[in-house]
């Protein structure tokens, strides 16, 4: 039985050389899927990206021809260790929820339809996938109230998310820039840590984070803008509460181009519900972008209690070429 043992930084099925055609375009095989995947664009990251994806979905990274795989859902899960509840106390009152945090499906790429993973890539190569139920709880449709102006700026943007031959259609999570305090929650796992008269929150994603203090102190001037918001919090029994003003809302809310304006007023509410589970919702509200305020949410679990755990480094900015490698390639083929 032969073995195919796959490139862990490019995916690509080692075969020996007297395989290839004289002068083919190098292109990688996983096991399950139905022909090569080659993806088209040239950055090394976005390759590995969807080298991880087409894995994900086709197969496992080390495989042996004709024999089967076991059903991911077989596959040993993390145990995790529930913390007490009712919650213990802080010295300074709050309700210990301190630990690792994921959303019951994680992913940014829509808030309509959340998937894990590289969805759209999976879309690029007609691998079909679930509908999950729509993040956004009010509206009841499921759908961001737009003002008509800015639902037409949102699908413009959708529709050039693929093969960006402008740089304002490049996603600014690619350049590594911080993703506003909405898409960071739903991206990857959040950590939250508790100091006397704060709550500190640390993303995985691009490693972004929030100072949260909870002693009523004024918000900041309208003049000064930041990447994450302003947050002032209060505890309400076991639910933590967080006023978020002063976006300058230069990131997206997801990867098809859903957005809001530096008048972006947030509400958080996180409501921990036992000692792994919390409900998250956040109200929206910004007149300039949207007909009305609305509501997203998602439940979440707690996840990583080994003590020993540490969150992974993403050290996304070294040698970024995503923004320049992505859009030569997009203009070269529209010039074609």
């Amino acid at each position: 039985m032969k073995k195919q043992r796959i490139d862990p930084l490019w995916g690509q099925a080692f075969r020996p050389a007297a395989e290839l055609q004289p002068g083919a375009t190098p292109q990688f095989f996983i096991p399950g899927c139905a022909g090569p995947v080659w993806p088209r664009w040239g950055s090394r990251v976005i390759r590995l990206a969807a080298i991880l994806t087409a894995l994900s979905v086709c197969g496992p990274v080390f495989a042996q021809e004709d024999q089967p795989q076991p059903n991911q859902r077989q596959r040993r899960r993390e145990q995790v260790t529930p913390a007490p509840w009712p919650p213990l106390r802080l010295p300074d009152g709050q309700p210990d929820i301190s630990g690792y945090w994921d959303p019951a499906i994680g992913g940014t790429y829509s808030l309509t339809n959340p998937s894990r993973g590289g969805v759209g890539l999976q879309d690029q190569l007609g691998i079909p996938r679930k509908k999950n139920p729509s993040r956004i709880i009010d509206p009841a449709d499921g759908e961001i109230p737009y003002l008509p102006w800015a639902r037409e700026k949102q699908k413009y943007i959708a529709a050039n998310i693929n093969e960006p031959v402008k740089e304002e259609f490049i996603d600014p999570q690619a350049r590594c820039l911080p993703d506003g305090p909405i898409r960071a929650t739903f991206w990857h796992t959040v950590h939250i840590l508790q100091y006397p008269g704060y709550v500190i929150f640390n993303y995985e994603g691009n490693h972004p984070h929030r100072i949260v203090p909870l002693d009523g102190r004024p918000a900041l001037g309208d003049s000064i803008k930041l990447w994450m918001g302003d947050s002032r919090g209060h505890w309400e029994g076991n639910t933590l509460v967080i006023d978020v003003r002063n976006n300058n809302s230069k990131s997206r809310l997801s990867n098809v181009g859903d957005f809001a304006s530096e008048n972006l007023h947030i509400v958080e509410r996180y409501t921990f519900l036992d000692g792994k589970s919390m409900r998250y919702e956040a109200r929206m509200d910004d007149p300039a972008v949207y007909t009305r305020p609305w509501t997203i949410a998602s439940d979440f679990h707690r996840t990583h209690t080994d003590p020993t755990y540490e969150q992974w480094e993403e050290a996304c900015h070294e040698g970024e070429r995503n923004v320049d490698d992505s859009l030569d390639l997009s203009r070269a083929a529209t010039a074609k």
